[in-house]
């Protein structure tokens, strides 16, 4: 459409089209939901080398060949942006956009819009290069090329950083529904602008932004620490897993790396230098010290409501340890086993005895031999005395062995 006359109502070419507008989801007077199809609400003209507005309820026909008015073009007052508005052409074609359920960056090569009832709206995008093709063509023979891959707008999120009016969008609602993972692998396909408009849409949730941050390999995640305060950067590293924190903090800057670790609150501060003692290749240094643990004493019960009122994440809790005396470790119960037991018999019942356990001193090869030999998805780091010290999950594991830059090497935050 874009480049096509405008005619007046007297069935004159009074101009061309030069854009055409749409209002996006999120803003105060429209609604958000999954099947919300943004609404265009007018169109940018060209008339006699001015940007002129034509409103939504102005326009009598639109198709490929012409945009017929109501009014003359003359009319038309001066074009100019409103807040929330995005320019299809200007804004959204030939930029990334978000495709939610492959969770990669498309491109919009085409917009195809529809008139639904007494309004146009926008439908969705072609990620194809079919539009490429087809713009190459002249415009009589464009329609023998027909639509590739077209994706609903239901399952698109566009970046508006980079449109001036958006400031009022609030952006990515749906994205916030992936898992981070995904987000990670978005922000890094992006560009720089891109990924930071993810982590500041995510950011307003604390744990969401600390999650993304984890999944994210060293390059980025010192790129976008090093655009942050020392404050922003003890806010982040406080939320997020340990184990993760400490790994990102011995990767920082030597200068940055005190100032940061002051500004963390008194208990993450403290977990955080335990951690730095140790290598970071050692049990020690791969340890979450985050567990659950109660004294073997303790009923099922008892060890099911630690369960409930810990704030360990959900993946750190799946296993409880089992203490004696001098805190030494005895067992391990894992979750499964105690919501099978009665909840009135000791601890015991449900408990495995004499863990495989690891010295904080252990080698990475030391610690997958002994995670692989007992089977463990969690195993338990103590100290001389067999005191629990932390644990380690299989995940963090398999992170360090997998090489680095393992999504883009196999495609799986790659670009359409």
């Amino acid at each position: 459409m874009l480049g096509i006359p405008v005619v007046a109502p007297d069935g004159r070419n009074a101009g061309r089209l030069v854009d055409v507008i749409a209002r996006l989801a999120g803003t105060a007077d429209q609604t958000a939901s999954p099947t919300w199809h943004p609404l265009v609400t007018g169109l940018v003209v060209d008339f006699e080398g001015q940007e002129r507005f034509a409103h939504a309820y102005e326009l009598v026909s639109l198709d490929n060949e012409s945009a017929e008015l109501s009014v003359d073009p003359g009319d038309l007052g001066l074009f100019e942006r409103r807040p929330g508005e995005m320019m299809l052409g200007r804004d959204l074609r030939s930029r990334h956009l978000i495709h939610l359920e492959g969770a990669r960056l498309v491109r919009a090569n085409e917009i195809e819009l529809a008139k639904v009832g007494g309004t146009w709206q926008v439908m969705g995008v072609d990620t194809g290069s079919r539009p490429v093709l087809r713009r190459a063509l002249p415009r009589r023979f464009r329609h023998l090329v027909k639509a590739g891959r077209v994706v609903d707008w239901s399952d698109i999120e566009p970046f508006v950083a980079h449109v001036p009016t958006a400031r009022l969008q609030i952006p990515f609602r749906k994205l916030r529904r992936m898992h981070p993972a995904k987000l990670a692998d978005l922000v890094e396909a992006a560009s720089h602008d891109e990924g930071e408009e993810i982590i500041r849409a995510v950011g307003a949730d604390r744990e969401l932004e600390a999650d993304v941050f984890e999944e994210l390999d060293t390059e980025h995640q010192l790129e976008f620490l090093r655009a942050r305060s020392d404050d922003e950067a003890a806010r982040l590293l406080s939320v997020m897993a340990p184990d993760d924190a400490v790994d990102l903090l011995t990767e920082l800057d030597q200068e940055r790396r005190l100032p940061i670790l002051q500004r963390l609150p008194p208990a993450s501060q403290n977990k955080l230098r335990r951690l730095l003692s140790y290598n970071p290749e050692t049990a020690g240094g791969l340890m979450n010290p985050d567990f659950i643990a109660v004294p073997a004493s303790s009923t099922v019960d008892d060890a099911i409501k630690a369960v409930r009122s810990s704030p360990t994440p959900p993946e750190a809790a799946g296993v409880v340890f089992v203490t004696g005396d001098g805190g030494r470790l005895e067992g391990t119960a894992l979750l499964v086993e105690l919501l099978r037991a009665d909840p009135t018999e000791s601890v015991t019942v449900a408990m495995r005895p004499d863990p495989a356990s690891l010295p904080a001193d252990a080698d990475v090869h030391e610690v997958v031999r002994k995670m692989t030999d007992f089977n463990l998805a969690v195993a338990p780091v103590v100290d001389d005395d067999d005191r629990m010290l932390g644990q380690i999950s299989v995940d963090d594991v398999l992170e360090l062995l997998l090489p680095s830059g393992w999504r883009r090497q196999y495609g799986m935050a790659a670009p359409e």
